[in-house]
């Protein structure tokens, strides 16, 4: 089956992967863009997974204030070159981790960060130990944008597109009254 430019530029807007890629994607599919944008993320993730051990060294610190001030976060995120650092998709990523933060509220990076003794009240709390991280590990959280898809599916796929192991190194989240004692809880 013969591949038309228009199908092909068609992918790659979708997609964001290169125009070879995008051909093979619709050579190896029969034409079927659905298909071919499932097989470049697969192969997107098979890169991202290759990519995990290499240093992210670059990067940029992304500030995220919501609404009327109240809330803020502000995160990391490290890949392995500035040129990577400074395009639009890794700044966008950026942005939407900061927004995910400030939205969810993450005590963690990761799953692997969470004290051994935490897991058993984590548990009993939310139930499951899938929850608990889901709840407390951004990576493991549902995205807000798109609740079928974790942050680390989501960075897995911007590591695909960009071509550079990407990394959350850190985060912080501040709520305006938020660490102040309640002065009603005394009163009765």
């Amino acid at each position: 089956m013969a591949i038309s430019a228009s199908q092909v530029r068609e992918l790659r807007e979708q997609s964001g992967a290169g125009i070879m890629e995008c051909k093979r994607a619709l050579e190896e599919t029969g034409g079927n863009v659905e298909q071919a944008i499932n097989l470049l993320k697969q192969q997107g993730l098979a890169k991202a997974d290759k990519k995990a051990g290499r240093a992210a060294r670059q990067g940029v610190i992304e500030p995220y204030i919501h609404g009327a001030g109240r809330i803020g976060a502000i995160v990391e995120v490290n890949c392995e070159t500035d040129f990577v650092a400074r395009t639009d998709d890794f700044k966008s990523l950026a942005h939407d981790l900061a927004m995910q933060v400030a939205a969810t509220a993450p005590a963690y990076v990761s799953a692997d960060e969470v004290p051994e003794a935490a897991y058993a009240e984590l548990e009993k709390e939310y139930g499951s130990r899938d929850k608990a991280m889901a709840a407390v590990s951004l990576l493991d959280q549902p995205f807000i944008r798109d609740g079928k898809v974790t942050v680390r599916d989501l960075i897995r796929e911007s590591i695909g597109k960009l071509g550079e192991n990407i990394q959350v190194r850190r985060f912080a989240r501040f709520e305006v009254g938020a660490d102040l004692p309640d002065e009603t809880a005394g009163e009765a």
